[in-house]
């Protein structure tokens, strides 16, 4: 019963950090997201960098 709180309480982490992911690099300037390369892919860097793994 631990693991399954432990996996629980893992995913809010987890959700809650991309969020604060998310909402980092929306606020970015155009200009910066253009030289990062990242303009209208948000989501998925911001997925990619919590959860690892390209979706």
């Amino acid at each position: 019963m631990n693991f399954a709180f432990n996996t629980l309480r893992d995913r809010i982490h987890k959700n809650a950090a991309y969020h604060r992911t998310l909402s980092e690099l929306n606020a970015l300037p155009l200009e910066i997201k253009l030289d990062l390369d990242i303009a209208g892919i948000e989501d998925k860097v911001a997925r990619r960098a919590v959860y690892g793994r390209a979706v």
